[in-house]
């Protein structure tokens, strides 16, 4: 992926929506808003659960699991998207969109396919290497798309998903049994420790023509997964240093009233978040800081809704309830005269607020908000509703939210993707799975704590975790 570089009215919402507005430990205020969620909000929620879900089920191919980096634009399979797909089969299943049968048999044929699938250093005609995968996979064939890198966080995203279902597919049945062992032989194979440049921090990605790339794996990110399962391995583990030379690398700040770990993009506050449960767990820099990660994210998803009440940009249609940068879509990479000055616009980006940096040309993603809804329900649940009732279809369609709108870009041709509809702005005309993917598991978290309730009883995510030195809370009580 390497996108950094260069409700619910359910019994288990109550005590979550509770721990989000008290906090993890020693946090900021919360935002003076209703704790409180509206029966729009809830039937909302239930909608958005549900499409989002479809998207991960009617997209993705069933024979051999890869789901598509976007939809409806022709596509390439990505592998992060298909680490969703395997976390929203058991979430279909518990909320009954499918029976617990089919959601195991397509969680198997993808496993099976991604076991089978071919593994060498040679150039072409490989899905992977080492137990990595590509980035993209072509579509059905699933060898690598065109030059891209082998990507270690994309992998770990895709075997993170592996493991929720390996975990949720306890039964005693045949498919079930095959589930966990598979799971297994993946995550097994995977070779942390050759993905290695510099000892002990891990490299994003490599190329059989170039090698490993020049960029190690620093400051935080969405690349704390990529740590957690490298230190979990049984077979092919990096050495217990790596996290703390991880964490030197953090930076540490004060951004509209919050204080908290940097990263701009709302993304890498929640791809990891979205199987551990960070909540009363910490390592030593957390602890040293009176905080856990969970908080940190809080505390990030709250800036940035300041950021965008105060709105020093001046762009349209931002306030309390509409906001949100992330990784996403964009209109056009195009330089264009807004408001008397020239802004520069941007297709595809990390866009972000932080005390790190900015980079925000109007377009807001959806689900920059909806990933943060276990963190700041009080806050996200609102900002859905707004963003739904106010564009409408516009926003919000077959598979819930598309993934970004710029009320402010209302130049007409000249939009390189998506479209501009007169007098409301610039819309996306695209789903991304791995915007997708944080949406469903988020609102499942925030339902029922669905996710990481089975991630706690993995063994591997046990392991590393506690190999990076977290103690506390539910981590003491773990086999």
């Amino acid at each position: 992926m390497l996108r950094t570089a260069t409700g619910v009215a359910r019994t288990g919402a109550a005590p979550f929506l509770l721990m989000a507005i008290l906090g993890s430990c020693n946090e900021s205020p919360a935002p003076s808003l209703d704790p409180v969620p509206s029966p729009r909000a809830l039937a909302l929620a239930d909608t958005l659960e549900r499409r989002t879900f479809d998207f991960f089920w009617e997209r993705t191919d069933p024979g051999t699991g890869l789901t598509p980096d976007r939809w409806p634009s022709p596509s390439f399979s990505s592998i992060a998207a298909v680490g969703f797909a395997l976390t929203a089969y058991p979430i279909g299943a518990e909320q009954g969109y499918i029976t617990r049968p089919d959601a195991a048999n397509r969680t198997l044929s993808t496993l099976r396919w991604f076991w089978q699938a071919p593994q060498g250093p040679d150039p072409a005609g490989m899905a992977g290497y080492q137990g990595f995968f590509y980035h993209f996979l072509d579509m059905p064939g699933g060898t690598r798309f065109r030059d891209v890198e082998l990507s270690t966080v994309d992998t770990g995203l895709l075997l993170m998903g592996v493991l929720f279902c390996q975990q949720y597919f306890d039964g005693a049945d045949a498919a079930e049994a095959a589930i966990r062992a598979t799971a297994d032989s993946l995550y097994r194979r995977t070779n942390w420790a050759w993905a290695q440049r510099t000892p002990p921090l891990v490299n994003m990605g490599w190329k059989p023509e170039t090698g490993w790339q020049p960029l190690d794996w620093m400051g935080y990110n969405e690349a704390m997964l990529v740590y957690l399962l490298a230190l979990g391995s049984p077979t092919h583990p990096v050495d217990s240093t790596a996290w703390q030379r991880w964490t030197e690398t953090y930076q540490w700040g004060r951004y509209h009233g919050q204080d908290h770990i940097g990263f701009a993009p709302l993304f890498g506050h929640h791809y990891t978040h979205v199987w551990v449960d960070f909540r009363r767990i910490q390592d030593d820099y957390t602890r040293a800081r009176g905080i856990d990660y969970f908080e940190n994210s809080r505390r990030a998803t709250l800036a940035q809704r300041e950021y965008a009440i105060a709105n020093p940009a001046g762009w349209a249609g931002y306030d309390a309830d509409v906001w949100g940068l992330s990784a996403s879509d964009g209109p056009a990479d195009v330089t264009l005269s807004y408001r008397g000055t020239s802004r520069r616009f941007f297709s595809y980006a990390a866009r972000g607020a932080s005390f790190t940096e900015v980079r925000d040309d109007g377009t807001v993603a959806p689900t920059a908000a909806a990933g943060s809804l276990a963190f700041a329900p009080e806050a996200v649940l609102p900002a859905l509703v707004a963003m739904r009732e106010r564009y409408g279809e516009n926003l919000f369609g077959q598979y819930g939210f598309l993934d970004a709108f710029n009320p402010s870009f209302q130049f007409a041709g000249a939009a390189t993707q998506g479209r501009v509809v007169p007098g409301v702005g610039w819309f996306d005309t695209d789903y991304l799975g791995i915007d997708q993917g944080p949406i469903l598991a988020m609102i499942a978290n925030y339902r029922s704590d669905l996710v990481w309730k089975y991630m706690r009883r993995s063994p591997y995510i046990v392991r590393g975790l506690r190999r990076a030195g977290f103690r506390g809370g539910w981590l003491d009580q773990a086999p």
